[in-house]
């Protein structure tokens, strides 16, 4: 039996057998406005590509980091979890792509985020592969490297040797040609910092980075590497570092105010103290938690009865602010110009809409500045036990 061929017209000749109905119709008149890109293959579910939102840049703001040309939203998104390879693939692009979509153009990475240690970066090579390569240049993408990576002594701390090499094996597991922002992840107390700042140095000079930042430095520290970096014109433009209502080390340590005085911008990461600061455990701890799912970071002894007598607080006065605690917390992070960006993470979509809600109201009263200063100094509130 001879079989013949089937021509099937094609998505292209359907597509446009449609619109010319449309249009025959009067159902489409001419200078009506055509549907967009996104809303066309929406509708006729004709694409498998991600195409982004058209208003992904009408409501995030994009201060400059610091005194640099370059602007960060004042909402990120961290791969420090929920990026590895225990997590679903397809819940990391839902993520992504709700992210950008909002105009969250900043994603977060080091070289050991997983776990295990490099997966997050390879998972957001396969992302750029089949999603964001289109739009790479609208992406701020920064990794780091500091903690071990690698047995040996070679795969970890800030030796030359260390961050050069762990920079290489960080691009080729994203896909990346450079990266826009490359950190050096913590001090290290045995290196000079002469040989830290100029692998920062040779980096930037070789391509394989935009800009470089300082994260987990202290005041002091940060003005020595500043110096340093500032004699060998390297663009340092931003310090990272932890800083919640629940953990003001920034303020004690002088990196806030240094980062102020030289111009820098700060990302501050863990606003929400690792989901305590949200309402997720104002009545327990929760299965779902990160608690229960990953201990790794958040340990079950931290939330003690002072901490909670402090998160049910500080959700009172939200409420009165008509906030969500979450909400207020990321908002009490961005109330003034020292700090550029949040890093968030989530685990649904629906949590990186209801944290970008936050930068609609970052001001605060004096009162209610004064009534975060009471909760979060009271004894037993402030840090986390690890």
């Amino acid at each position: 039996m001879a079989f013949k061929k089937i021509d099937a017209p094609s998505i292209k000749e359907l597509f446009l057998t449609q619109m010319e109905e449309t249009i025959l119709s009067g159902e489409l008149r001419p200078g009506d406005k055509l549907p967009s890109e996104r809303e066309l293959a929406d509708t006729m579910d004709i694409s498998k590509t991600y195409l982004a939102a058209d208003s992904r840049y009408e409501t995030m703001a994009y201060p400059r980091c610091g005194r640099s040309g370059l602007r960060l939203p004042r909402i990120a998104l961290g791969f420090w979890h929920n990026f590895g390879d225990m997590a679903d693939y397809g819940t990391m692009k839902a993520l992504c792509c709700t992210a950008f979509d909002h105009g969250i153009t900043y994603f977060d990475l080091a070289n050991n985020y997983g776990p295990a240690y490099g997966s997050a970066e390879r998972n957001l090579g396969q992302l750029m592969d089949d999603t964001f390569r289109p739009y790479r240049d609208e992406l701020v993408i920064a990794t780091k490297a500091g903690y071990d990576m690698w047995p040996g002594p070679y795969g970890n701390w800030g030796s030359r040797k260390y961050l050069i090499a762990s920079l290489d094996q960080s691009l080729i597991r994203m896909h990346l040609d450079y990266v826009d922002i490359f950190y050096h992840h913590r001090m290290d107390p045995e290196t000079p910092l002469e040989e830290t700042m100029g692998a920062l140095a040779q980096i930037v000079r070789s391509g394989k980075a935009l800009y470089v930042g300082l994260s987990n430095y202290d005041g002091p520290t940060l003005l020595r590497a500043a110096t340093i970096l500032h004699e060998l014109h390297v663009p340092f433009i931003v310090n990272q570092n932890r800083y919640s209502i629940f953990d003001r080390t920034i303020e004690k340590n002088g990196l806030k105010d240094t980062s102020a005085d030289l111009g820098l911008g700060i990302v501050a990461f863990s606003p929400l103290c690792q989901g305590l600061l949200t309402d997720r455990y104002l009545h327990g701890i929760p299965e779902d938690s990160r608690i229960h799912r990953d201990g790794r970071f958040l340990k079950e002894k931290s939330l003690t009865p002072e901490k909670l007598q402090a998160i049910r607080a500080l959700n009172d006065l939200a409420a009165q602010r008509g906030q969500t605690l979450a909400e207020m917390a990321l908002a009490w992070d961005l109330k003034d110009t020292d700090v550029t960006t949040v890093l968030i993470g989530a685990s649904k979509p629906e949590q990186i809409l209801d944290n970008i809600k936050a930068i609609e109201n970052t001001s605060f009263s004096a009162e209610e500045l004064q009534a975060i200063d009471a909760i979060s100094f009271a004894p037993g509130v402030q840090g986390l036990i690890r």
